[in-house]
């Protein structure tokens, strides 16, 4: 017997974390799109039972302190609506909160692959604001890409973990204003946060930011 599926349409929503947002955790941010889903009068569609929740899923968990612009949320409404992507954006826009952007507003297919498991790495721009000379910077990189190996060991949770995290770092690169261009893993075959980065290049202790601004999926 066929089961007909409750969700009528999902939708992919590229969206950015600026200013106070990027402090706000990841399910603290569901709960963000929650409302403003809510306010924005769409048909969300919720999962049953006793302690519901809408049926909106986010691509890939941002690090607390980093902005963006490629963050992405797919929401899946129990009915469908006409996509008009720029009358959509104002609408979220206009009952979101501040530091809350929105970019490309699409349909995806029904049947297609959760985000989490298409995302498998990002890209990331880090910024020193103290001094830090290019050909020092420079220095660090090549020292670490020449490295075959780069082996951590960590506990988390009491379990002990021994690994290589060398192949986790895709790409690093200075750009011409001096910032830190890191193109790293994440997601399931192995993931390594920018802080964990600075910290391999022995820069922790200088002023920084990050900002994301593009995932990237297994099919490119």
């Amino acid at each position: 017997m066929s089961h007909i599926s409750p969700v009528a349409q999902r939708v992919r929503v590229t969206f950015g974390k600026a200013g106070p947002l990027v402090y706000t955790s990841n399910l603290d941010t569901a709960k963000i799109w929650e409302r403003v889903l809510r306010r924005a009068d769409l048909p969300i569609l919720y999962t049953k039972g006793f302690n519901t929740r809408p049926r909106i899923s986010l691509a890939m968990p941002l690090p607390l302190g980093i902005s963006s612009e490629c963050e992405i949320i797919e929401i899946s409404l129990r009915e469908r609506i006409d996509i008009c992507e720029e009358q959509l954006r104002k609408r979220l826009l206009s009952v979101s909160p501040q530091g809350l952007t929105i970019g490309a507003i699409a349909e995806v297919d029904r049947r297609a692959s959760t985000l989490h498991s298409l995302v498998n790495s990002a890209e990331y721009r880090i910024r020193f604001l103290d001094d830090a000379e290019r050909p020092d910077l420079q220095r660090k990189i090549d020292d670490l890409l020449n490295r075959e190996s780069i082996i951590v060991d960590r506990t988390r949770r009491r379990k002990r973990s021994v690994m290589d995290i060398r192949p986790l770092i895709l790409g690093l690169r200075v750009e011409s204003g001096g910032s830190l261009v890191a193109h790293l893993s994440v997601g399931d075959r192995g993931n390594l946060r920018p802080d964990h980065l600075i910290e391999l290049l022995g820069l922790k202790d200088l002023h920084h930011t990050v900002h994301r601004f593009k995932l990237h999926f297994l099919a490119e």
